[in-house]
């Protein structure tokens, strides 16, 4: 049995793509729910978490943050999935033929020109993968779906058309994820990620003079992102990536700064810097 990976969605998503990129014959664990996938990682020996985090155009994914925030997994590296949508029907339609698009919101999004120009109804599904899964269920001869060449092969469709979305260069941001994982060690010519969540003392310029640490020691970060926890406006929780390693000198001292004006700093992982970021 290869590596046991347990992802959101069915077998066919991004996330199963991403998963055969990274591992050698990975054994997918599918879960319904985000919260369903980091809940089966704890509760499953030897198993990853492979789990997005952000698109290069529709932004963050939702309630991730905060999942990342109370699950206690750690993150033990990243990666960097091109996403290319593609149309999908059962193998004797035709695209004329076709008068509904099945999809997740966010594909559907990302594929609006094209939809609109074909002059299908859309319908908001759950996920891509799944949405192909339906078709093939379902024998529905009018209707399609948006979702990846795989989703195609494993649910035997027919590709309409390739590259379905409106704007190319789609990429999403994937963490690796599990209950035992150790920060990597540090090598002078390794590039790493640190990242963390912490929430700042609920007193004035606390996020200005946590940061300055940053400034002052000339350590790059590159995400910063506040949302909110428990059922409150009164304060938020910050992620944070920053370029680096903890045990070299310059990100200790600007996390020692950070620390001092924080009520809770978590370090959720120390990993290797994608190369696709260079």
């Amino acid at each position: 049995m290869g590596n046991k990976i347990i992802i959101q969605g069915e077998q066919g998503a991004y996330s199963h793509l991403a998963a055969v990129k990274i591992f050698k014959n990975p054994t997918m664990l599918c879960c319904k729910t985000f919260e369903d996938a980091f809940a089966k990682t704890k509760s499953t020996k030897n198993s990853k978490l492979l789990i997005p985090i952000e698109n290069s155009i529709a932004g963050r994914v939702a309630d991730i943050h905060y999942l990342l925030s109370s699950s206690r997994l750690k993150i033990e590296g990243e990666h960097f999935q091109k996403v290319e949508h593609c149309l999908l029907a059962l193998k004797e339609v035709s695209i004329k033929q076709i008068k509904t698009v099945r999809s997740h919101a966010q594909a559907i999004g990302q594929c609006k020109k094209n939809i609109n120009k074909l002059k299908l109804q859309p319908i908001v599904a759950a996920d891509t993968a799944g949405s192909a899964k339906y078709i093939s269920e379902h024998q529905i001869d009018s209707e399609s779906a948006i979702a990846s060449s795989l989703a195609a092969k494993i649910y035997g469709l027919k590709i309409l058309k390739k590259n379905f979305e409106d704007l190319k260069g789609n990429v999403t941001r994937f963490l690796i994820m599990s209950t035992s994982t150790r920060p990597k060690s540090y090598k002078k010519n390794k590039k790493y990620i640190t990242s963390c969540i912490f929430r700042l003392k609920s007193v004035p310029s606390a996020l200005h003079k946590a940061l300055g640490g940053f400034a002052e020691n000339k350590v790059n970060l590159t995400k910063l992102e506040s949302f909110s926890t428990g059922n409150s406006f009164k304060q938020v929780s910050f992620y944070l990536d920053i370029e680096g390693h903890i045990q070299n000198l310059a990100v200790k001292k600007a996390l020692s700064i950070l620390k001092k004006h924080t009520e809770k700093l978590d370090i959720l992982g120390v990993y290797f810097a994608n190369s696709f970021r260079y």
